[in-house]
């Protein structure tokens, strides 16, 4: 998963970094931090940017067809708007919940032969609801910011599915429903009125997304898929 997202998880260390060197300069003690110490639960919005793609496993026909050569994973780009629950456990322990509306792109690029055709892709554009159920552990607070880090399940629902459709039969299909386990990092500062928390997170799918069609040479071609995301979200809080 790293070596695919090089890039982003690079840019995103990257700007928590600048972010903690920043309010590390113009903050002296945990004068904020205290208020909301006090409070056992709060809630917020969350904005993001995702990174997704399939991961593609071939079946035994792949490698028995003439007619497709190779069937790769294209990553597309999204964004997600969502709300933040979180809920306090202890002093160093999170609760959260946050359901979002996220909205993806996904392709299947497949080549074949030169003489039969150029290549072409299956392009899936989704509109997710996603049901993401967290456990963040915090680091002691230090000048109003603590590092943090995240884990949990989410569940997945594609209302803009074209599974359904009339025209699903000459397509590969994709489940509208997923089920993914999440980790990541993050930072919170603490304002005077809110907590500001840039975070990044991988998304690993555990289900088989595939419908699979016997009489479609394109799903003959996979075994399974799974999905994966890479997201930076920013979170606003009080």
């Amino acid at each position: 998963m790293f070596s695919i997202y090089r890039k982003e998880v690079v840019l995103a260390a990257l700007f928590l970094c600048f972010s903690l060197s920043i309010f590390a300069q113009s903050h002296k003690g945990n004068y904020n931090f205290l208020d909301f110490q006090q409070k056992p639960y709060y809630f917020g919005i969350t904005l993001g940017f995702n990174s997704s793609d399939f991961r593609i496993f071939h079946s035994r026909e792949f490698v028995l067809n003439d007619s497709i050569s190779s069937a790769q994973s294209v990553t597309g780009p999204g964004f997600n708007l969502g709300i933040v629950s979180n809920l306090k456990v202890g002093q160093y322990f999170d609760f959260r919940f946050l359901p979002t509306l996220s909205f993806a792109e996904r392709n299947i690029r497949y080549s074949t032969p030169s003489d039969v055709r150029p290549p072409y892709s299956r392009k899936v554009e989704s509109v997710f609801v996603e049901m993401p159920f967290h456990i963040r552990y915090k680091s002691a607070p230090y000048n109003d910011m603590r590092l943090f880090i995240i884990a949990g399940v989410k569940y997945s629902f594609d209302v803009a599915s074209d599974s359904r459709t009339r025209q699903a039969d000459e397509i590969v299909k994709i489940s509208p429903t997923d089920f993914a386990f999440e980790y990541g990092a993050g930072v919170q500062f603490f304002f005077p009125y809110f907590i500001f928390s840039p975070e990044f997170k991988v998304s690993h799918g555990i289900s088989n997304i595939l419908i699979f069609n016997k009489e479609l040479e394109q799903s003959n071609v996979i075994q399974k898929i799974l999905s994966r995301t890479f997201t930076v979200s920013l979170h606003f809080e009080g």
